[in-house]
């Protein structure tokens, strides 16, 4: 059974959660989700861990139904990832297991590297460390045209344009595959597809400003911030327990991403997903399941 309610994370910020049931002594599991998602993504692991594990699983802010503010300089880092410091003061500290796909993991990997004794155990899935993207963006020709992407959804007008035919280019992410086609895959079901667009259908915005928030997109010109960027060891460095599960069909985030992530995360375990794509939480949640559960054993 899932239940929803709302949780102040931050002053002022007030976020959608979902959660299952669970005895109070099961140990805890935190769920972020990324874009163009919300929390509903994590319902069938959530359920399927019930009642052994404790699971909350908030929408980010900015997301359906979470508080939204308009600035986009809102949703840097040191907001994004409060709100989830917000979330475990109030529920667990630390909580045994945090798991994040996407953007969700963009505020995993920083809360795990700024405040390990938040979490006892980190699981990413495709969701790329911030120095290996670094190097990625700036080196990789390949993966600056896989991300060329963010550059649009940084424009004013992007709202308008992904809201178009009943949001037909978000529907494209969802489909493309890694040779570019679009395929509407078998976990796309028309019951999945209502609640993505539900979710759309309350506003773009919020999602938007992490991406124009941060300067981690690919090279717009000389002037561009990644061009500047650069990040000390300290402030990346994960030494937190970390299982990343990629699936390696992923069309936006390419296999060279993983390369060296080692140097970041020295308590790595590190298991590729041939089969999947980004969107293995879908795809695969039975082994997104098994996965948590060998984690929280060890």
């Amino acid at each position: 059974m899932i239940e929803t309610f709302s949780l102040e994370a931050s002053p002022g910020i007030h976020l959608q959660c979902r959660r299952n049931q669970a005895p109070a002594h099961a140990p805890k599991v935190l769920l972020l989700h990324g874009f163009p998602e919300a929390a509903f993504v994590w319902d069938e692991v959530m359920l399927a861990l019930e009642p052994q594990v404790q699971c909350l699983a908030p929408n980010l802010r900015g997301f359906a139904g979470s508080t939204a503010p308009a600035e986009f300089d809102a949703y840097k880092p040191k907001h994004t990832v409060g709100d989830v410091l917000g979330l475990l003061k109030q529920w667990a500290w630390p909580v045994d297991l945090l798991v994040a796909h996407d953007w969700g993991g963009a505020l995993a990997w920083n809360l795990a590297a700024q405040f390990p004794s938040a979490l006892k155990r980190l699981m990413i899935i495709n969701s790329p460390h911030p120095a290996a993207f670094l190097r990625e963006l700036r080196d990789n020709a390949q993966q600056q045209a896989a991300s060329a992407y963010m550059n649009f959804l940084c424009r004013d007008d992007a709202e308008a344009l992904l809201a178009e035919r009943n949001f037909a280019r978000l529907q494209g992410f969802l489909c493309r595959t890694s040779s570019g086609d679009e395929v509407r895959p078998a976990w796309l079901t028309d019951e999945v597809l209502a609640q993505y667009l539900a979710v759309w259908g309350q506003g773009l915005q919020g999602g938007l400003n992490y991406y124009r928030a941060s300067p981690l997109r690919p090279p717009a010109g000389d002037a561009n911030a990644l061009l500047k960027l650069a990040f000390s060891p300290e402030a990346v460095t994960v030494n937190v327990p970390t299982t990343v599960l990629w699936g390696e069909q992923d069309a936006a985030l390419l296999p060279g991403l993983l390369e060296g992530l080692d140097r970041w995360v020295p308590h790595l375990q590190l298991q590729r997903v041939p089969q999947a794509s980004h969107w293995l939480v879908h795809e695969m949640p039975q082994f997104v399941v098994e996965q948590v559960k060998t984690v929280l054993a060890r």
